[in-house]
């Protein structure tokens, strides 16, 4: 089966996610309404475990945008609210009681960022604040163990239980931009689509090696794009870097040289411009590359202005945090106020600067839902249609945290109900239909959230279909009928197959070089085209 959920690939991950959730002192993020409204009151949940042994409960929250602090009760800035207790719940899970509680803050008015802490404390004056211990830490913890990163003894340390998490939430009534609903967007992995002005790929067995795609191929490719009838084009990361992939990025305000710079960029974005397709940048604002010189400044002097941007420390394997305990890609501190600002600062030069229409924001789920509030603000205020939207490869009920403070997420758990049904064939088109209508009701109509059935990080869909293009088509079919934008990962169109893998988990494999002219499936991608364009029929007459 497929491992796109790494902290939900087993039951034994599953298990850990469920006691993550209720242990300690459980905020994450957990309000109603989930994008609040100007004028409207929000209701903040938490849930303690009974080792704990907490009594009472406050919130300290802000409007000024300063940060809120409080003790037992007292706000020390800004002003204390406390929580109630709603109801208490046997869990045979955990064997404990939980405790539900709720407090409500007062309606704000347009354009306010609420932030607040989170404490409990017991009868004896012990102090805890959410979140803690952090779930998020505490289930990577365990799917590094499983997916054998890190070593299978190695031991969960949590935070301090006395610092407490700044959560925020922004009031506004910002809307996705029209434009994306009805988007096809078609996602290019740079480096392998194709090489531009008369060059060729370089040939190799490595797919982490460069094979030499560059931004003057995408250019070169438009008219075979519009052709298509894609109106969208998602581009793998563009930034300096060492590696094909470019998740490791060593400078945000330079384009990668190898790839065709900053001329090259702006060659495609005109170009597209030209022919009515949208321009999407693909950003990591969670990790960096060991070799980018903030970090590199930060771990060898302990008096650097970097320092605290990164984790660094003894506790770490590396010295340091890295994305899933990789090295080559430390994690940033967004916590930090000015690495946050300095991450923000570097995509709102992209929308002001080159006149993108947005970004897909890779592993957003790791900043989490508090940044991405200052993020969206800050990109929405340059350029209000621009679209942003994270992959956040987790269940439903995580998704929908990131309502009002992204503009959607690609939908991963459709992606899995539609390999399970046309890929793997587990599920009948009945419980896929039945998971449709639970799945769209679920989530507000204004979450914008992207369908694909492939992508640059998993198998492709040819691939666990056994080649079997009438699977595809039906995949394809029932992807192309949700009213939701559609992603094609560059070369399904075609009949793009990808090699056998020995290795477990290989991310790799399915970036393999786009095929042209002759060697592509005609017929297949006729039947895109016809699904496409019997698509944007049906919205045309829709509207």
């Amino acid at each position: 089966m497929d491992f796109a959920f790494g902290t939900y690939s087993n039951d034994t991950l599953k298990i850990a996610n469920y006691r993550a959730a209720r242990t300690g002192i459980q905020h994450q993020n957990t309000i109603t309404p989930i994008d609040p409204k100007p004028d409207e009151s929000v209701t903040v949940r938490i849930v303690t475990s009974g080792d704990t042994a907490i009594t009472q409960a406050a919130l300290y929250y802000t409007t000024d945008e300063s940060i809120p602090m409080g003790r037992h009760g007292e706000a020390q800035n800004g002003t204390a609210v406390s929580f109630e207790v709603v109801r208490v719940e046997w869990d045979s899970i955990i064997w404990d009681y939980v405790t539900h509680w709720q407090a409500i803050i007062p309606p704000q008015a347009d354009n306010t960022l609420v932030q607040y802490v989170i404490s409990g404390w017991t009868v004896d004056g012990r102090e805890i604040y959410a979140d803690w211990p952090d779930a998020n830490e505490q289930v990577q913890h365990a799917a590094m163990i499983y997916f054998k990163s890190i070593a299978e003894h190695a031991e969960f340390t949590p935070h301090d239980p006395a610092v407490g998490q700044v959560f925020n939430y922004h009031v506004d009534t910002m809307q996705p931009p029209a434009w994306a609903r009805n988007a096809i967007i078609y996602q290019v992995f740079i480096d392998r689509f194709y090489a531009g002005d008369g060059k060729h790929f370089q040939q190799s067995d490595d797919h982490n090696a460069v094979f030499g795609g560059t931004l003057w191929g995408v250019r070169d490719k438009l008219d075979y794009l519009a052709d298509l009838r894609i109106n969208c084009i998602w581009l793998s990361p563009v930034w300096a870097t060492p590696s094909a992939h470019g998740y490791d990025t060593t400078d945000y305000r330079r384009v990668e040289p190898r790839i065709g710079g900053e001329t090259a960029l702006h060659a495609v974005i005109e170009g597209a411009h030209q022919r009515g397709i949208r321009v999407l940048l693909d950003m990591a604002c969670n990790h960096v590359s060991n070799q980018h010189p903030y970090f590199v400044d930060a771990l060898s002097n302990e008096n650097s202005l970097y320092r605290d941007w990164f984790f660094i420390g003894d506790q770490y394997e590396h010295g340091y945090k890295g994305f899933f305990n990789v090295a080559i890609m430390p994690e940033v501190n967004l916590a930090n106020a000015e690495a946050r600002d300095w991450m923000v600062g570097n995509a709102e030069y992209w929308l002001r600067e080159f006149n993108i229409d947005g970004y897909r924001l890779d592993y957003a789920n790791g900043p989490g839902p508090n940044f991405w509030a200052f993020f969206r603000r800050a990109c929405k205020a340059i350029k209000p249609d621009c679209l942003i939207f994270g992959e956040i490869i987790e269940p439903p009920s995580v998704l929908r945290q990131y309502a009002g403070r992204l503009d959607g997420c690609l939908d991963f758990p459709l992606n899995d109900a539609l390999r399970r049904t046309f890929g793997w064939g587990t599920w009948t088109t009945a419980q896929l239909q039945t998971f449709i209508n639970s799945h769209n009701a679920y989530f507000p109509p204004d979450f914008i959230m992207p369908t694909f059935v492939d992508n640059h990080d998993m198998d492709r869909f040819s691939h666990i279909a056994q080649n079997d293009n009438a699977r595809l088509k039906q995949a394809i079919k029932a992807q192309m009928q949700q009213p939701k934008p559609v992603v094609i990962y560059y070369g399904c169109e075609v009949g793009l197959k990808q090699p056998l893998s020995t290795r477990d988990y290989d991310l790799s494999v399915s970036r393999v070089p786009m095929v042209w002219n002759d060697a592509q499936d005609a017929d297949l991608l006729d039947f895109y085209k016809q699904q496409i364009h019997a698509r944007t029929q049906h919205n045309v007459t829709k509207a």
